[in-house]
């Protein structure tokens, strides 16, 4: 029958190198044998060395791709990359809710792992208040907890209080992910959250590496990939911490610096 094998899709930008946004998330959803489809927001020039130049697509050209996607596929379910803007979050949260998509994992990308700022500061007040909401998952980094929650997360307790309060602003699931810049530790922690009120600590090796471009939007993506498979929720997050970790742990040698993640070695998981 037509549209029955799993289907999900990407909101996000093209990133040239192949390592993170759209790319990162339709390699994740190829090797969890999820059909990928995707809704690109914007443009990325780089390579392992750095970003050199973006550019945003007209928010006219992502309502089409919406409505084009949405006359000929069904999608089970979604996840949200880099939307730069209060006008692109805008756009995307009246598209997604125009259509049956399924649930949306949102992957809130504001800072990097090392906590340069991405999003314009305009755009907050928009996604807490209007993209935040519709969350099934929210996977936020260190940094972008912070700043969501405007608590100075220094213990695993603060961890915790940030997750509720992400909760609070009506995140269904919450995957708070834990600190990873010190080159002294040994394992990576991230505290899941979940709708039901049950919450659990995920622990995995630290590897010291610089091949971790794509991290957290395969962590999002992996997950929005197994609930269009109809993986219950709690599974299809330990799935998805377990896929990055193993694409973090068999390093490629792609590029010369800020490398991609092996997203081969999580393919049988």
């Amino acid at each position: 029958m037509l549209n029955q094998y799993p289907q999900a899709m990407t909101i996000a930008g093209s990133d040239s190198d192949g390592s993170a946004g759209m790319q990162a998330d339709l390699h994740t959803f190829f090797t969890r044998k999820v059909y990928g489809i995707s809704v690109m927001t914007a443009c990325v020039a780089g390579n392992s060395y750095g970003i050199h130049a973006s550019v945003f697509l007209p928010l006219d050209f992502i309502r089409q791709e919406f409505s084009d996607i949405a006359a000929d596929f069904q999608v089970q379910a979604v996840k949200t990359g880099m939307l730069a803007d209060s006008a692109l979050i805008k756009e995307v949260v009246k598209d997604y809710q125009k259509f049956d998509f399924g649930p949306l994992v949102v992957d809130p990308v504001i800072m990097t792992k090392h906590g340069n700022q991405l999003l314009a500061e305009n755009a907050f007040e928009t996604l807490r208040e209007e993209l935040i909401p519709l969350a099934t998952v929210i996977t936020p980094n260190f940094y972008e907890s912070q700043k969501l929650t405007g608590i100075e997360i220094k213990t695993e307790d603060d961890l915790k209080a940030a997750a509720e309060q992400l909760q609070q602003l009506g995140a269904k699931n919450v995957v708070a992910k834990g600190p990873h810049y010190d080159q002294q530790q040994t394992v990576v922690k991230d505290f899941v959250l979940l709708e039901s009120g049950k919450s659990f600590w995920l622990s995995e090796p630290y590897y010291p590496t610089t091949h971790i471009n794509g991290t957290g939007d395969s962590l999002s993506a992996c997950i929005a990939a197994e609930i269009a498979k109809q993986t219950p929720i709690e599974t299809a997050i330990r799935i998805a911490k377990s896929f990055v970790n193993a694409a973090i742990g068999h390093e490629i040698a792609v590029g010369h610096k800020y490398g991609p993640i092996n997203h081969w070695a999580g393919e049988n998981l």
